[in-house]
C-alpha cells in the first residue's frame, strides 16, 4: 500500500502592535523634579542675577494644568538704566520692581501682550530681569491651545509669545516667585550650555550695554542670527 506523507507548512504568526497608551511627546515623557528657589540663592544685582536665570526653571500652575519652562535668554535693566522701567522712580504701575529680589513684574506693552519681570535689588531699589524666552518643558499641549500654534520652536521664543504661552498676565504682577504660590521660579532640571551675552533687544536708550544672556546654541532664544553667536 502506498504511504502518502502530507506536508503542512505553517507560516509564523504576525505580531500584532498593541496601542501604546498616554503616549507623551519628548519633552513631557519624563519631567525631573523641579525644587523651588530660596530667595537666599539669588543674587543680589539685577545683571548677576540676569545670567544666573539662565538655565533654571519657570514654573505656572494653571486651572488646566501646569506648564514650565528652562529659561534660556534674560535682559538685566539694572539701578540707573535709562532704558528700565523703574528710571523715573517709583510708580504705582511699576511698584513691583521696587520689591525684594524674586517678585514678578508684568506689564502690558505694544497694545497686544504682557512681559514679565524679575525684580531683582533689595527692597526700595528697582532693577528687573526680564525673561525673553523659556525652552517649554511640561504642559506643552496647553501652551499651544494658549498660543494658537503647533510650532513648538515659536511656542515661547521671544517675551509676548512666552507670557501668553504660559497664562502671565497683570494678575500675577507682584506675586512672590520664592513663595508657595501658583508662580514660581525653579532649579534647573539639567546643566545649562554656554551662556553668550549681547546687546539688549528692542531699545533705544543705553543701546551699547551687553546686558542680555542667552544660552548659545539653544533653538528657543529670540532675536536675530547674529545676537546669538
Amino acid at each position: 500500500m502506498e504511504r502518502v506523507i502530507f506536508v503542512i507548512e505553517t507560516r509564523p504568526r504576525a505580531k500584532v502592535a498593541r496601542p501604546v497608551r498616554n503616549a507623551k511627546r519628548p519633552s513631557d515623557a519624563r519631567i525631573p523634579r523641579i525644587r523651588r528657589l530660596r530667595r537666599a540663592e539669588l543674587p543680589r544685582d539685577t545683571i548677576e542675577l540676569s545670567r544666573y536665570l539662565i538655565g533654571k526653571t519657570l514654573v505656572h500652575k494653571l486651572p488646566a494644568g501646569r506648564v514650565s519652562g528652562r529659561i534660556v535668554e534674560t535682559e538685566a535693566y539694572p539701578t540707573g538704566d535709562a532704558s528700565a522701567h523703574a528710571f523715573r522712580g517709583l510708580t504705582a504701575s511699576n511698584r513691583s520692581l521696587f520689591l525684594e529680589r524674586g517678585h514678578a513684574y508684568v506689564y502690558f506693552t505694544y497694545g497686544s501682550c504682557f512681559c514679565m519681570n524679575v525684580s531683582a535689588e533689595t527692597e526700595g531699589v528697582g532693577g528687573g530681569v526680564l525673561i525673553r524666552a523659556v525652552e517649554p518643558i511640561e504642559g506643552i499641549e496647553l501652551m499651544e491651545q494658549n498660543r494658537g500654534t503647533k510650532v513648538l520652536r515659536d511656542l515661547t521664543r521671544g517675551p509676548g509669545r512666552l507670557a501668553a504661552a504660559m497664562g502671565i498676565d497683570k494678575r500675577v504682577d507682584g506675586l512672590d516667585l520664592c513663595s508657595e504660590g501658583l508662580l514660581w521660579l525653579g532649579s534647573a532640571v539639567k546643566r545649562a550650555g554656554a551662556i553668550g551675552e549681547s546687546v539688549r533687544i528692542g531699545i533705544t536708550k543705553e543701546v551699547e550695554h551687553l546686558r542680555r544672556f542667552f544660552e548659545r546654541g539653544n533653538p528657543f532664544v529670540s532675536g536675530l542670527k547674529r545676537l546669538n553667536q
